[in-house]
Parts: structure tokens; C-alpha cells; sequence
């Protein structure tokens, strides 16, 4: 698979890709290179059969990613900053939300900012206990811009979504896991392997079933579709699928399924 300069990508067991966001100096800051290459990598593994979970790190010990890259867009106008948040969007953001295969953010440090709404845009998140999360972008005079005012608001509620954006403070993993933003707290050490053991349940599953599941959920939070609509039909067309047959197959022959995603 296609690498960038500031990502790195591994095919680990189970058919899970790991990808590394890789400017530790940087704190794995978004800049525009990175979202780029970011985008890229999530193209190919959206069309790579051999994958069929992503995992998203951040190079280092200190940050999963702590904000976008301010120096970037320190003088921007407002058109350039209305062009960053919709390419933001188009290119990660919405692109991951919508990813045919489950996406599991593993947090360690900071996810702050453009950080923590990559995070809330991947399916499943796990942090280690000594993660920060936040929005801290009133304090330098704009708001969440990738997602965050709208994602967070469905993760916590509307009121800890005003706390958390208005005030600008972080929150520890605990916290974050009382309010259902995060999935597990685990230890530093055992991150990956809590990552992996999820994403081994899930490469056991039927492909197009976790594909259709997706769609259905993700529908349930479109203002502009009716939820029990596309599940009904994301349903009926299962039934269409070799996975279903063989699902059912090895069902009524008490053997374990051996999904294709076809």
C-alpha cells in the first residue's frame, strides 16, 4: 500500500491495517500533507479485500494527534478557512464516518482539537489512561471545524458537548469513558493488544453484513434519512450475499464461517 511521507501503514494479523499518523515532533499535527496522505491510504484500504479493519495511531508516546497544524492556517481568510473545513470534511473526516470497515482510533496522550474529531470519526475508540482529550480551539478564537460540534453533541449530549467546546478544557480517559466517548480505558502497555483483540472479533464477521451495519447506524444519525428505512433495506439485502449462505451454511453444520465479503 501507497505511503506517505507522514504516514505509515502495516498489514498486521486478521487482516488488520495499521496506520501511524508519523509527526511525533509535531505532536502528529494535521497539516494539509498529512490529511493528503491520510486520504490516500484510506482509499486503498477501502478497495483492498485483504482489509477488513483499520486501526489509527499516532506516532510516539505523547500524542494520538494533538490538533491540526496551526502555522498552517495562522493568516487564512475566511474563504480559506471555510475551503479548509470542507476538504477537512471531504477528504478524512466524513470519509472515515462512512468507511465501509470498522475503524478503531487507539488513543495514547493528547487528542485534542482536529485529534479528538479524527477520533470520534472512526467507529470504535480506546484510550490509555494517561490520554487527555478536548477541543481547546475557543482559546485561539474559532471552533471545532472538522466534525467536532456535531459528533461530540451525539457521543456525550448536547449540554457536556457545550461544557467541553465552550470551556475549552480537557477531560482524562476516565471521564471520557463515563460519557461514552471513548469505548475501553486501558493501560499504556495495553493498548494495541485490546486494539487487536477487537479487530480479530470483527475480521471473524461477514464483510458485507459489517458493511451494511455500518450504513444503517451512520443513517440513524442523517437528519436527511430515515434510519428503520435503510436498515430495512441494508436487511433485505443480505440476504442476497455468498456471506449469507455461508453464514447459514455453517451454521446448520456447526462449523465456524468462512466469510469472503462477496
Amino acid at each position: 500500500m501507497a505511503t506517505g511521507s507522514f504516514i505509515l501503514t502495516e498489514l498486521l494479523e486478521n487482516n488488520t491495517l495499521l496506520i501511524t499518523i508519523n509527526r511525533p515532533d509535531k505532536l502528529n499535527a494535521l497539516n494539509r500533507k498529512t490529511i493528503d496522505d491520510l486520504h490516500e491510504v484510506l482509499v486503498e484500504a477501502e478497495q483492498n479485500k485483504d482489509v477488513r479493519c483499520v486501526i489509527i495511531k499516532g506516532a510516539g508516546e505523547k500524542a494520538f494527534v494533538a490538533g491540526a497544524d496551526i502555522t498552517e492556517f495562522a493568516n487564512f481568510s475566511v474563504e480559506e478557512g471555510k475551503q479548509m473545513s470542507s476538504q477537512g470534511h471531504f477528504k478524512i473526516f466524513n470519509f472515515l464516518e462512512n468507511f465501509s470497515k470498522p475503524t478503531i482510533a487507539a488513543i495514547n496522550g493528547f487528542a485534542l482539537g482536529g485529534g479528538l474529531e479524527l477520533a470520534l470519526a472512526c467507529h470504535i475508540r480506546v484510550a490509555t489512561d494517561t490520554s487527555k482529550l478536548g477541543f481547546p480551539e475557543v482559546g485561539l478564537g474559532v471552533i471545532p471545524g472538522y466534525g467536532g460540534t456535531q459528533r461530540l453533541a451525539h457521543m456525550v449530549g448536547k449540554g457536556k458537548a457545550f461544557e467541553m467546546i465552550l470551556t475549552g478544557e480537557t477531560i482524562d480517559a476516565n471521564d471520557a469513558y463515563k460519557w461514552g466517548l471513548v469505548n475501553y480505558v486501558v493501560k499504556p502497555e495495553e493498548l494495541m493488544s485490546k486494539c487487536l483483540s477487537i479487530s480479530k472479533k470483527i475480521s471473524a464477521k461477514s464483510p458485507t453484513a459489517i458493511a451494511a451495519a455500518i450504513r444503517a447506524i451512520n443513517a440513524g444519525y442523517n437528519p436527511q434519512m430515515n434510519g428503520y428505512e435503510v436498515e430495512i433495506e441494508e436487511f433485505g439485502k443480505t440476504f442476497g450475499t455468498e456471506d449469507f449462505k455461508e453464514g447459514v451454511s455453517a451454521f446448520l453444520e456447526k462449523r465456524k464461517p468462512n466469510f469472503q465479503g462477496n
